[in-house]
């Protein structure tokens, strides 16, 4: 009997959040799109890998870390631009919609800055990864691969302002359709340009490049398109507000800046793990670099939750509603620890499902070292994960407050403390095995999870808006 009045009270439980405000179904709402949208993302991500890992073991050991090190300097712009979301959900909340507009063309603005530096960078890839000291093919590659992918700098990062035009209002489908579309773009220009079929050149890695850059000049254009329509720019100001306002821009940087270094300092310090392991061997680093793909397969989607965190805590604190706000976030938990505990236990239980898609057109000789050390390492991937769901969630309800200075410090904080330092003493200074590091790495995830959930608990974050007040008058 009481296991039945147990079993009761969860089922009226989860019948009332699924239908409340702030419940299961609004946040499945909009994050059900978004997961969708970086779940394309994460399976071109995964693709590419594995047609780089079918084409050579040295062309899958040079993209991660010249592809990470793209990314991570290309994320101190995504991440500052893609904080529009942000004052599009405050903006909306608060029955503001002209300034959306403006606040758009401002990350606009900073994708051209964030272009120009990427473009500076081309000519230093070489001498960098010269430094580096991996293989001599590999450093080859990585200078290939990091050269063109930063091309795509000013389309990439200006999709991500774009996209936020559309998620900080709650209207998601049309970011997973570019995003899907893009993704396809891709996978087709990968395939041809990598291998050299229907007519194109083989082109190896470069063309893994080409058709990363391909997409995000697909995705722009796109955007633009969208945007371009005579109803968003009536309502929404998403051309007449296309002028530089420099109380905004200020603004946004104010806000945005500190999630973008977040973000940059997060790849930094992932990067440089990644970096210190290519120097226990190419197998290590092979290793090492199809097991975050496959963590990145399933990882990916929950960023879309993520996203909805940000927005829903964004309208919900215009609306001056803290209490619902809270709700959202508690609910998109729900959903998101359930999904990381489930692809944690596949992990463990079932890790050929992961690696086999790699292992098909591999080499069987040289991948068979590759294989044994990655069904370890997804073992550590599978415990890190756990924690990784409180890192989406509540750094992201936090971020879409407006408290992201506190992620910021946090991240350069422990990043250096429990990640880069532990790492270069054990794998350089003692040389430690790859378990070591990797042991050192999940314990940074973990960490970081725990010290967003008691920020979050803590409540500061109901208190702060990232918009300016109703009386402001435009300069």
């Amino acid at each position: 009997m009481k296991q039945r009045a147990v079993t009761e009270k969860i089922v009226h439980f989860l019948a009332k959040r699924w239908s409340s405000e702030a419940g299961y179904r609004q946040v499945l709402s909009i994050a059900i799109p978004l997961i969708l949208s970086t779940g394309a993302w994460s399976i071109q991500h995964f693709v590419d890998r594995m047609f780089l890992t079918w084409y050579s073991p040295e062309a899958i050991a040079a993209a991660m870390p010249a592809g990470m090190l793209n990314f991570t300097i290309m994320s101190l712009f995504l991440g500052t631009a893609g904080y529009v979301s942000t004052f599009v959900a405050q903006y909306h909340g608060s029955g503001r919609d002209e300034r959306i507009g403006p606040a758009l063309w401002q990350g606009m603005y900073l994708a051209i800055i964030g272009g120009i530096v990427h473009l500076v960078l081309v000519p230093l890839a070489g001498p960098f990864f010269r430094f580096v000291g991996h293989e001599p093919l590999v450093q080859q590659y990585e200078t290939v691969y990091f050269q063109v992918l930063c091309l795509g700098a000013t389309p990439a990062i200006a999709s991500s302002a774009m996209s936020g035009f559309f998620s900080g209002r709650g209207k998601t489908w049309p970011v997973m359709w570019v995003n899907t579309l893009g993704t396809a773009v891709n996978l087709i220009l990968d395939y041809g340009l990598i291998f050299g079929r229907w007519g194109l050149p083989e082109l190896g890695i470069k063309g893994a490049a080409i058709a990363t850059v391909m997409s995000a000049c697909f995705s722009f254009v796109a955007y633009l398109i969208l945007l371009s329509r005579p109803t968003h720019d009536g309502r929404y100001y998403t051309l007449r507000g296309r002028m530089f306002e420099r109380v905004l821009f200020l603004r946004l940087m104010y806000f945005g800046f500190p999630s973008g270094v977040q973000f940059f300092l997060d790849m930094v310090g992932f990067t440089t793990f990644i970096l210190l392991i290519g120097r226990l061997g190419t197998p290590q680093l092979a290793a090492t670099n199809i097991a975050f793909n496959i963590n990145t397969l399933a990882f990916m989607p929950m960023i879309g939750f993520g996203i909805a965190v940000s927005v829903l805590v964004g309208q919900y604190l215009g609306k001056n509603r803290p209490d619902l706000a809270e709700r959202s976030v508690y609910s998109s938990f729900h959903l998101t620890f359930l999904y990381m505990a489930s692809v944690a236990a596949a992990y463990v239980l079932v890790p050929s499902i992961f690696v086999d898609p790699f292992a098909s057109q591999a080499d069987p000789a040289s991948f068979i070292a590759i294989r044994k050390t990655t069904v370890i390492l997804l073992r550590f991937v599978a415990v890190y994960s756990l924690f990784d769901a409180l890192n989406i969630v509540f750094a992201s309800a936090i971020k879409g407050a407006g408290d992201t200075r506190f992620v910021m410090c946090m991240i350069a904080i422990v990043s250096s403390v429990a990640l880069v330092i532990p790492s270069y003493i054990a794998l350089v200074l003692l040389d430690a095995g790859i378990y070591t590091g990797w042991t050192i790495a999940s314990a940074y995830v973990s960490i970081l999870g725990l010290i967003f959930l008691f920020r979050f608990m803590g409540g500061k974050w109901k208190s702060m808006r990232v918009i300016e007040q109703a009386s402001y008058v435009k300069e």
